[in-house]
C-alpha cells in the first residue's frame, strides 16, 4: 500500500492564490495610503496659493490684485479634508461599511479634482476685489493672468480618485485597525486559561495566606 505524504498532495486553487492575493492587497494599501495622504496634502497646499493675477482701474491707476484658490473656490480643499478623512476611517470599519467608505473618497478625489479644473479660468473672485478696491459694482480685472497651482490641485484630486478605486478594488482583504487578524485574515485563538495546580508548593503558600488549610480534602 502506498501513502501519500502531506507534502505530495497538490495545493487548492484557492490556497494557490492566497499568497498573491495577500501581495496584491499589500501593495495596494501602500498605494493607497501614500496617495490619498499626498493628494490629500497636495490639494490643500495648491488651495493656499495665487491662482490669479489681474489689476483693477482705481483713481486712473493700475491695481494689482491677486486671487488664490481658496479665494476662487473652497470646494477643493473641503473635499481634500473629507478624503482624507474617508482614508483613515477604511481602515476601522468593514463590510458594507468600508464599500461606502471607499466611495465617499472615491468621490471626495473627483470632486477635488473637477472644482479645481472649473476654477482654473475663473475671474469672479478678482472681480469682485476689483469691485470692492474701486467701490464700482460693475468693475472688473484687466490684464488677467492665470498660475499653474489649479492644475497642482487637479493632480492631487486625481491622487485622491485613485486611492478611492484602490480601496475600492483590494479594500475587502485589507486589515482592519483594531482587528484579532492574522496575516491571512483568520481570527487568533485565544489562549486557554490555565488552571493552577493546587500541589505545587506556591499555591500551598497562597492558601495559606488566604488562612485555609491545604492538607484538608475539599
Amino acid at each position: 500500500m502506498e501513502y501519500v505524504s502531506a507534502a505530495s498532495v497538490p495545493k487548492t486553487r484557492a490556497e494557490a492564490a492566497a499568497p498573491s492575493a495577500r501581495g496584491g492587497g499589500l501593495r495596494s494599501l501602500a498605494a493607497a495610503l501614500l496617495g490619498g495622504a499626498v493628494g490629500a496634502a497636495v490639494v490643500l497646499m495648491a488651495s493656499s496659493q495665487t491662482w490669479t493675477h489681474g489689476n483693477a482701474s482705481v483713481g486712473g491707476g493700475a491695481l494689482p490684485l491677486e486671487a488664490t484658490g481658496g479665494d476662487v473656490t473652497g470646494v477643493p480643499s473641503a473635499l481634500a479634508i473629507v478624503g482624507l478623512a474617508a482614508l483613515v476611517a477604511v481602515f476601522a470599519v468593514r463590510g458594507a461599511g468600508r464599500i461606502l467608505v471607499s466611495v465617499l473618497l472615491t468621490l471626495s478625489g473627483a470632486g477635488a479634482a473637477v472644482t479645481a479644473w472649473l476654477g482654473a479660468g475663473d475671474s469672479a473672485a478678482l472681480d469682485e476685489k476689483a469691485a470692492k478696491a474701486s467701490g464700482d459694482a460693475a468693475a472688473t480685472v484687466g490684464a488677467l493672468t492665470h498660475t499653474g497651482w489649479p492644475y497642482v490641485a487637479v493632480a492631487g484630486g486625481a491622487l485622491l480618485l485613485l486611492a478611492g478605486l484602490l480601496a475600492l478594488r483590494f479594500g475587502a482583504v485589507w486589515p482592519a485597525m483594531g482587528g484579532r487578524y492574522e496575516r491571512d485574515g483568520a481570527p487568533r485563538p485565544r489562549k486557554a486559561r490555565t488552571v493552577p495546580d493546587p500541589e505545587r508548593p506556591e499555591e500551598l503558600w497562597k492558601a495559606l495566606d488566604r488562612g485555609e488549610d491545604p492538607t484538608r480534602e475539599s
